[in-house]
């Protein structure tokens, strides 16, 4: 007979928990930096004023994206904890009714009852607490929460994100600086929803539109306001 081979596969779940901060931060970073540097010009302010507020814009933002996302993340990270507890606590104090429930999901799932029942038994001398996470609570090594990487890959790429406009904004002209930063801005998004979908193994040509028109409709609105009144927004 001959042995089986591995199969291996190339999976992108793994990336959920880092990608989905770091497209976050990066679009955060070009559309709110970008959107504040318009606004500020709008309102007639000078050229190193405006450089001085998207600096602080992205500072700011960096730091507040990364205790947004280590708070957040946490959190979720504090509910799976307390249920690997309660989970625990019920399989030491009535393994039988944690064996059925398990044999239950497994046979929802289209498996025989009888042979749901062995899995069950085999899954639980393995790991029991392993398999109760990942088959009832949806809990997994793969997509559990990790706030520390989750903070590190939102306020990174929030800075890189913001950087581009603003050297944008230190190199156009003055006169001229509302359609550089916005029109730069526009592909830099545009280019952020190629990676991001090729990254996440989506449609490239939808994951660049809906990044581009979402940007366009902040940095427009952010603009107008500054140009309505006249101050620094």
């Amino acid at each position: 007979m001959t042995p089986s081979r591995r199969h291996t596969e190339r999976h992108r779940a793994d990336r959920i928990g880092w990608l989905r901060a770091a497209v976050l931060g990066a679009n955060d970073g070009i559309v709110s930096t970008a959107s504040l540097v318009m606004g500020v010009a709008a309102a007639g302010t000078s050229h190193q004023a405006i450089l001085v507020t998207g600096v602080a814009g992205l500072v700011a933002g960096a730091m507040s994206m990364a205790a947004g996302e280590y708070v957040s993340v946490h959190s979720q990270a504090d509910t799976e904890t307390a249920d690997l507890s309660r989970e625990r606590a019920e399989l030491d104090t009535d393994p039988a009714a944690e064996l059925g429930e398990l044999t239950a999901i497994y046979a929802a799932r289209g498996v025989e009852p009888a042979l749901a029942r062995k899995v069950a038994e085999q899954l639980t001398k393995r790991d029991a607490l392993g398999a109760h996470a990942r088959d009832e609570l949806g809990i997994s090594e793969t997509l559990g929460a990790r706030p520390a990487q989750a903070a590190l890959a939102s306020a990174a790429s929030f800075a890189v994100g913001a950087a581009l406009p603003l050297a944008v904004t230190a190199l156009a002209p003055a006169s001229g600086l509302i359609p550089w930063i916005a029109g730069t801005s526009l592909v830099f998004l545009a280019l952020l929803g190629v990676m991001s979908a090729r990254a996440g193994g989506a449609g490239i040509l939808m994951g660049a539109w809906r990044v581009t028109i979402w940007g366009a409709l902040a940095m427009a609105i952010t603009a107008g306001v500054g140009a309505l009144f006249g101050a620094v927004v």
